[in-house]
Formats: C-alpha cells, structure tokens, sequence
C-alpha cells in the first residue's frame, strides 16, 4: 500500500523542532507497530524529542496513538468506582503493597497493574512472589471478579495494552533516550489509561534514588501526565516524593513484603505509613470520598483483612514464612554521633548486587535477598552499632554490595536539617 507519510521526513521535523500532525503522529506509531518504521528511524526520532520536547498536544497525541496501538480494558461491569496509582519508582518503594488493599477497604475498586524491577528499582511483581503460591498473572474475567469481591487486584498487566509503547520502551532503553519527558509520560500515561480506571494518583519521585534526580524536571514530568490524564477523562493528580534517602527499613523482595505486612497491622517505619496513608487520601478523594480516614483502616485492620483475601485469591499464602538469604553480614558504626547521610542510589545497586534485582528483564531475582536498616539520617548512634545488614543466598555477591556502598553513609555531630517526603502537590 501507499504509505501516507516518510519517516525520514518526521525525523527530520522534530530536528528542526517542527509540530507534528495528529495524522502524522498516528501514522508514525502505527507504522512503527507494523514494522514499516525500522528501529533506527524511531531510535532517531526519539533522540530528536529528547533533544527538541514536544508540545502537550503533540504528547497527547502520541498517547492516544499508543493506546490505539493495542486493547482497552473496561471496568464498566463493576458496582465500585475505581482508583489506581502508579509510582515512577525509588529505593525501597514497597507502598503499592499496603496502599491497594487499604484502598479497597473504603469499597473502592483498586485494579492495580504492576510491573518487575530493572536496576536498582525494585518491582512490585518480584515482591509479591516471594509470597508462597501467589500468582502474577490474572485473567480479565478472574480481575473482575476479584475486584468486585475483594476490592484489590495487583497483577501484571497483559501484551495487549500499548504494545507499540513496549516497542518504543525497547528501543529508548538502549539508545540513551529514556529521559525524554514526552515519551516517559506518553509511556506511563498510555498503559494507565488504556487500563481503563476512573482515577489515578501519581506518585512522582525526585532525588538520587529516584529516575528523576532534579525535583524541577519532576514537577514538570507530574504536570505533563496530569494534563493528558485530564485530556483523556481520568482524574488526575500528583505527589512529588524526596527519594534522597531509601524509603522505608528494608530493600529487597521479602524483606520489603515483611515490612508492608507491619504497616497494615498498624506498625512499621514512619516515612512509609505517612506515604502509604497520603496517596490512599488522595485516591479515595479522586472518587469522591474526601472525608475518609486511612490511617483509621489501618489502626482498626480493615486493610489487613483486604490484604489477606487479596493475597489468597491469587493462590498465595498469607501466612506462609517469607523466604530469607542464606547469607548475612552486618555493617557496624566505626563512631559515634548521628547518623547523617544514607544516600539511597548506593543502597539500592548495593541491594541489586545481592540478588534483589536484575540487570536485564529475563534474570531471575533473589526473594531473600536486600538490605535492612537498623538506623535513618537524624538517628543517634554508637561506635560498634548495626548500621545495616546485608542479605543474600550467595556469599560471593557480599564483596561487590560493600563496594557500592563506600561513601553512602556518614556519621557526624550535627543532625541533618528535616526534609519533608511529600514536596508538592499537584491536582
């Protein structure tokens, strides 16, 4: 057939920082899709937007194409209005895992599609599956049900959602292209609204841990993808998080499903209760409830109740032991004073090299494996104090985590000045 436009040509637009077209943008995705566009044209219209931005409608337009590109969901059937978060992803950011059946305990429909750690990000799959028996992958008709009966879904999602999104992904992973800001929210966006929820929260991340380390470029990242949910009928707002410093006590697989499990029986570590309880206000207001009270839910064991149905509906154990390393080895205070830096970059590749994570998509992971903290920035400690300990099935894997972890923490005299973990608000 006649191709209604020339790749070379949309290249050669964005280089000169051109608008393109509705039509041209749907052509370009489309026949990227079928394979008409080779992957070193998009490879090099990539690297023009990273170099040149693209106007909102221009990103709205890519989205929608993604979109096109494959299957939509529909939660029509449901009786329950539905919320969904998603998370651009940190050290130690197990909060998916208390905020779904948190959510849900307010009768809200929570279908919450997840994805595997790459890196030093860890994945809120490869958590869950360190639970005994449970299962990632759901079938549509099995999430509905599971969402009218229990509330809370956290499942993979399936190839049909902007499979041309996953080919773009692919390629930007490889070619230095990911910062693009027009593509990050064009990526995230289209899945999330193909997924076909009424409301999303976005839990933006800035800081040395997190994808975006400038707290201005995620600001400007949140803006973007509030704007193309808005233009697409999702309610849409967004947390800017500090990811400065890990989140939480624990980094890894088990290590971090043992410690949501602490949140949703009224415990665990502060940073990760007041996230955890801040993004389900959000979600329950986005749907209309404004006056609910999570931190009542999880006092009162509400959610804890939502977990373990949740958790046995997709074939696991909610009361099976958690796996653990074969291997531990202590870090200890070489002084006394505070603690006043705990970089979380480090933490989080030092947690990879344990086994935690994974370097390319089809490496297994460690569910033992990871990190646990015994103290945060602003703590008092004394010389000989566990300072953390490190966690693995392979002895050999000990030497590369310590070397990640030269230079990642220090102690002084002085406590460092208090950050707030929610920097901005945008709704």
């Amino acid at each position: 057939m006649t191709e209604a436009f020339d790749a070379v040509d949309l290249i050669v637009a964005k280089r000169d920082r051109r608008e393109l077209t509705t039509a041209e943008i749907d052509w370009l995705v489309d026949a990227f899709t079928r394979g008409y566009v080779a992957d070193e044209q998009m490879s090099a219209w990539a690297m023009a937007v990273l170099l040149n931005g693209m106007t909102r409608s221009e990103i709205r337009d890519l989205t929608l194409a993604m979109i096109a590109s494959g299957e939509r969901m529909n939660f029509d059937r449901l009786s329950k209005r539905t919320a969904d978060k998603h998370s651009t992803g940190g050290v130690g950011d197990k909060i998916t895992l208390p905020l779904a059946p948190l959510v849900a305990a307010f009768g809200v429909a929570v279908p919450q599609l997840s994805g595997r750690g790459l890196g030093h990000t860890g994945g809120t799959l490869d958590k869950l599956e360190s639970i005994p028996g449970w299962r990632a992958d759901v079938a549509p008709d099995a999430m509905l049900a599971q969402l009218e009966d229990v509330g809370a879904v956290i499942c993979a999602a399936g190839a049909g959602l902007a499979p041309a999104d996953k080919r773009l992904y692919a390629l930007r992973d490889t070619t230095g292209t990911v910062e693009a800001i027009p593509l990050i929210a064009s990526s995230i966006m289209s899945k999330k609204i193909a997924e076909g929820t009424s409301a999303l929260v976005l839990d933006v991340k800035f800081g040395e841990g997190a994808f975006m380390k400038d707290l201005d470029r995620a600001r400007e990242l949140a803006r973007t993808m509030v704007d193309l949910g808005r233009d697409a009928g999702v309610a849409t707002s967004a947390l800017l998080t500090d990811m400065s410093i890990p989140l939480g006590l624990t980094i890894g697989n088990a290590l971090e499903v043992r410690e949501a499990v602490e949140v949703l029986a009224g415990g665990g570590p502060a940073d990760v209760v007041e996230l955890t309880v801040e993004l389900a206000r959000a979600m329950v207001a986005s749907v209309g409830m404004a006056d609910a009270d999570p931190a009542a839910a999880l006092a009162d064991g509400r959610a804890m109740d939502v977990w373990r149905r949740m958790i046995s509906a997709q074939g696991g154990d909610p009361d099976a032991p958690l796996p653990t390393g074969r291997e531990t080895h202590v870090v200890t205070a070489d002084a006394s004073g505070i603690l006043t830096e705990q970089h979380a970059l480090p933490f989080g590749i030092a947690a990879w090299r344990l086994g935690a994570g994974r370097a390319r998509q089809q490496d297994p992971v460690s569910a033992g494996a990871g990190i646990e903290l015994h103290a945060k920035p602003g703590d008092a400690v004394t010389e000989g104090q566990p300072l953390f300990t490190l966690h693995t099935d392979e002895e050999s894997r000990l030497p590369r985590a310590l070397e990640a972890l030269e230079g990642a923490w220090s102690i002084g005299d002085t406590a460092p000045a208090a950050r707030p973990l929610i920097a901005d608000r945008i709704s």
